[in-house]
């Protein structure tokens, strides 16, 4: 049941109160749902206690069994050293696809490049599935990572229509490396959720303070 208005003090009739409120509740829930911001949709949200569902919004990326899950998980060191090895990979590919791109000239070193970040996107696609499984229970678009999962999924499919075009020989050179192009551009995107996220989730996990000890009650 939902009471939507003070019958002693609002003077509006019930069906306009009603959707006003049932539709600003939906606006601030969508905004919640989308936003990256600390903050929620409404004033005064911090002090009351943050957005419900995004670790961005005042709860943990964590929880305290996910954390001691996380810590505990060989694949968590995996991903720490693969992150930075793909981001070598991709800034030394990334040059020798722009020096081809301008000169016409390293076309072989510049794909042997491509190959590798793709093989070394793979492997961290995978050792993160089992990682997310490890600590939230399923492979693929946990809450925490829902995001950040789906555009993954682009960052791989470009890669992999990449490799297609390369052994299939459909395309010609030039426009194999636009199609690396683009896939490392949405790499790039989606290196930067994940840094975002997790930095935000870090200061966070100082400064949240559970319901119980606010005193809330659910």
């Amino acid at each position: 049941m939902v009471f939507c208005f003070h019958p002693e003090t609002d003077t509006t009739t019930p069906s306009v109160r009603c959707q006003s409120m049932f539709t600003l509740d939906q606006i601030n829930r969508f905004i919640g749902s989308v936003d990256c911001c600390p903050w929620g949709a409404a004033a005064g949200c911090r002090e009351t206690r943050m957005a419900q569902t995004s670790p961005l919004r005042g709860r943990p990326l964590y929880t305290a069994d996910e954390r001691r899950r996380r810590d505990a998980s060989i694949w968590t060191l995996v991903q720490g050293v693969l992150a930075p090895v793909q981001f070598v990979v991709f800034l030394i590919s990334l040059g020798l696809v722009l020096h081809y791109l301008a000169t016409g000239d390293g076309w072989v070193y510049a794909t042997v490049s491509i190959v590798i970040k793709t093989l070394v996107l793979y492997t961290i696609m995978i050792t993160g599935a089992i990682w997310e499984r490890d600590v939230f229970g399923r492979y693929l678009f946990a809450r925490a990572f829902f995001w950040e999962d789906v555009v993954s999924m682009l960052v791989l499919a470009l890669h992999t229509l990449y490799l297609v075009a390369l052994f299939s020989r459909a395309v010609a050179p030039h426009e194999q490396m636009f199609i690396a192009l683009a896939a490392y551009f949405t790499y790039v995107v989606n290196a930067t959720q994940f840094v975002l996220k997790l930095r935000a989730a870090r200061r966070q996990e100082t400064s949240w303070v559970p319901d119980t000890a606010l005193g809330h009650s659910s």
